[in-house]
């Protein structure tokens, strides 16, 4: 049993007390499971990838369809493959569009969504008074923290 899976069986109050350096050598081991993992599962993705992919092209073909699911056997194993549909607009042109749709005199968000967003670099930029007539529509949400950890010696 390795010091990572020993001290994943300990309680976290008694994990937070660890010394600093055990510490960062634990998170660099669980990040190196993680990218380990991570690389396991893309190689053998990639390997059905290989075996399937022909046939489920097929399948989806006799179905009449580029993307989705589709569901097969190979021998006792049956293997369902999704190909999920990305779509991409190009935002120049919808405005354009909307553009037209409104000097029509038609309302464009019967057709289109519209959605607003500010770069958050470009807001901090703003003056304070340009940033305040925004500052009612803003809304700061945070995320999960992260922590990295490293040996002083190591920095420079």
């Amino acid at each position: 049993m390795t010091l990572l899976e020993r001290s994943l069986s300990r309680p976290l109050s008694e994990l937070a007390e660890y010394p600093a350096d055990m510490l960062v050598d634990l998170k660099q081991q669980a990040a190196d499971a993680v990218a380990t993992a991570k690389a396991n599962a893309d190689w053998i993705d990639r390997a059905l990838d290989l075996r399937y992919s022909a046939t489920a092209a097929a399948a989806r073909s006799a179905a009449g369809k580029d993307t989705g699911a589709v569901t097969f056997a190979d021998g006792d194993i049956r293997v369902s493959v999704e190909l999920p549909k990305k779509i991409e607009w190009d935002q120049a042109l919808l405005g354009q569009i909307v553009q037209r749709i409104r000097a029509a005199g038609e309302d464009p968000t019967e057709f289109v969504e519209i959605s607003y967003r500010i770069s958050e670099t470009k807001y901090s930029a703003w003056s304070a008074s340009m940033r305040a007539n925004f500052d009612a529509a803003r809304t700061l949400k945070t995320g999960k923290p992260t922590y990295r950890l490293s040996l002083l010696e190591n920095e420079s």
